[in-house]
């Protein structure tokens, strides 16, 4: 049993905003992965289903991104799981946008959902850390992240919390650097590689 928490904050005047990434990431699990229908539950909106033979929890808390360790809490109580069995997926400014990162544990970097949850269960859980860029200086920050994606940043997060989508059933089986090549390709594609020139150079003109 594993529990996602996407982190974000809800309403309509929020749904882009870089600080909601998570919630975005969240919906797009649900639908590629076709979970049970999404309701009122732990403080939240949560939905149920099986992805790549493990149950999982996909969460998106409405308590505000300040509060978001109390639904953590609430969901974690419910199904008695351990930090090390959530996965919590969230913007992150120290990253470019279309760069991700995974890590167990670690601080909040500031993050204000992050030390919500640190306080209320702890910081011994998964990140999936997704780049929102910075605004280049700290005062700039809490604006920066409460403001929508540009249209080129959003097509290039619609594209990020899609390939997170795929690529999450290697997350869930403990593959995270698989998870993060698979993602990576899946965003930024390589080009075809040049077929071999037959032997002997190429034929004359």
């Amino acid at each position: 049993m594993r529990l996602l928490v996407g982190l974000g904050n809800p309403g309509p005047d929020y749904a882009r905003h870089r600080h909601n990434v998570g919630f975005m990431a969240a919906d797009a699990i649900a639908r590629r992965h076709g979970l049970g229908p999404s309701r009122k539950h732990f403080h939240g909106r949560a939905c149920e289903g099986v992805i790549g033979g493990e149950k999982v929890t996909v969460l998106k808390p409405e308590t505000y991104m300040n509060d978001s360790g109390r639904a953590v809490a609430a969901a974690m109580g419910f199904y008695k799981l351990d930090p090390g069995q959530v996965i919590v997926v969230h913007d992150e400014i120290d990253l470019d946008p279309g760069r991700l990162k995974v890590k167990l544990d670690g601080g909040a970097g500031g993050h204000n959902g992050l030390r919500s949850i640190d306080a209320h269960v702890g910081p011994d859980y998964w990140r999936v850390r997704v780049g929102v860029g910075h605004p280049g200086h700290s005062d700039l920050v809490e604006r920066f992240v409460l403001h929508d994606f540009s249209r080129e940043e959003l097509a290039l997060m619609d594209k990020m919390v899609e390939a997170i989508a795929e690529g999450l059933p290697l997350l869930l089986e403990g593959r995270d650097s698989a998870f993060m090549s698979k993602v990576d390709v899946l965003v930024h594609p390589r080009p075809p590689k040049a077929p071999p020139e037959p032997a002997g150079g190429p034929p004359p003109e």
